[in-house]
């Protein structure tokens, strides 16, 4: 190993008193983050590139004019930083009541979005008061009639997490900004609605959003369902990708799907299938019992016992008169990964052939 990358691996700087190593190339916020420091922020996304817009990560660094954005600013060698002085306090306090003096209420449903809760509990944190810089307000909610995502910017603090997670994760563009002061706006092409632009629908926005300006439409229809919300880990059944979801339960029913901030295929990310597509599993048409078709033709509820019979004589018919090769079997992309694992097993064991899909391969 040679001097240079020696120095760079043991590379340290003060923090907050305390002599912290760091690697080349990391921020002050990331070398904080590792080491326990709250900084607070609310334009910061680790998906993201730093943006340094919301003021709120900003540090003392010895030397510096003035307070320096932590997200942006990267770690060097001798680097005194403190994260927590009174005069810091006392400016993030400042820029939260400037923020929340605009909005319409800062207390949202924690259905509306993954990070809805971010901006809420900041106000908590540091007893920001939502009147101090009472005036004039920017964002206009934007009628919009699609079913997933919801619209209400007169909670958008301009952030702009929305508009960069669609262009640096999805690649799509669909929304950017428009004008500037209190007339900025958060926008599609030709202001128009989100349908008629290149979104896909997937989500990502309202799962970055830290005040609940954008939301889960389907979701939220639970809010007035009074039990507690639960999560459970699992993973998306839609493709092969193997993404990790959190389920969404009230009681007995699922209310939506948020995507796995930690998952490894995933990283927050979903389609607009994994994260919208679960009406099914509550669906009044949804059958509850078997069915077998009767001497006249129809269709009658039985028993499984009956029901796995049925098949199985099926199953053994078209085997003996057809061979292996008249069996092919095609999963579900809405049933559990261990009904499809199953499913092939039953094929590929049971008749020996190679003749199973699944209806979300492609």
């Amino acid at each position: 190993m040679s001097a240079t990358e020696t120095d760079v691996r043991v590379a340290t700087m003060t923090l907050d008193g305390e002599a912290v190593g760091f690697t080349q190339g990391e921020t002050v916020y990331e070398v904080a983050q590792r080491h326990g420091k709250e900084i607070p922020t609310l334009c910061y996304d680790p998906r993201l590139e730093p943006f340094g817009g919301c003021r709120l990560c900003v540090v003392e660094v010895e030397g510096a004019r003035a307070p320096v954005a932590s997200c942006t600013t990267k770690a060097t060698p001798g680097m005194v930083a403190r994260t927590a002085t009174e005069a810091i306090e006392k400016h993030r306090k400042t820029l939260l009541e400037m923020v929340v003096s605009e909005n319409r209420e800062v207390d949202v449903d924690p259905l509306r979005g993954y990070a809805s809760q971010e901006l809420s509990a900041l106000v908590d944190r540091y007893g920001a008061g939502t009147g101090r810089f009472a005036g004039a307000r920017s964002g206009v909610s934007k009628e919009d009639d699609n079913p997933f995502l919801l619209r209400d910017y007169d909670l958008c603090i301009s952030c702009y997490r929305c508009v960069r997670v669609c262009a640096e994760q999805e690649g799509d563009h669909a929304i950017n900004v428009m004008n500037r002061g209190f007339h900025t706006q958060i926008t599609t092409e030709f202001d128009g609605i989100l349908k008629d632009s290149s979104c896909t629908f997937c989500g990502q926005c309202v799962q970055t959003c830290p005040t609940g300006a954008l939301g889960d439409k389907k979701a939220m229809r639970a809010s007035g369902v009074p039990d507690e919300i639960q999560k459970t880990r699992s993973i998306c059944t839609y493709c092969g990708v193997g993404c990790s979801v959190d389920i969404m339960t009230k009681g007995e029913q699922v209310v939506g799907i948020q995507p796995a901030m930690d998952g490894p295929a995933n990283l927050g990310a979903l389609c607009v299938k994994g994260q919208f597509a679960f009406d099914f599993v509550q669906h009044p048409d949804r059958l509850t019992m078997p069915l077998v078709r009767g001497e006249n033709g129809a269709f009658r509820e039985t028993g499984w016992d009956e029901a796995l019979d049925r098949a199985a004589a099926g199953f053994r018919k078209a085997l003996e008169k057809h061979g292996r090769h008249s069996v092919y079997g095609v999963a579900s992309g809405r049933a559990p990964s261990e009904a499809a694992y199953a499913m092939q097993k039953f094929i590929r064991a049971g008749f020996g052939t190679n003749q199973i899909d699944n209806c979300s391969r492609a």
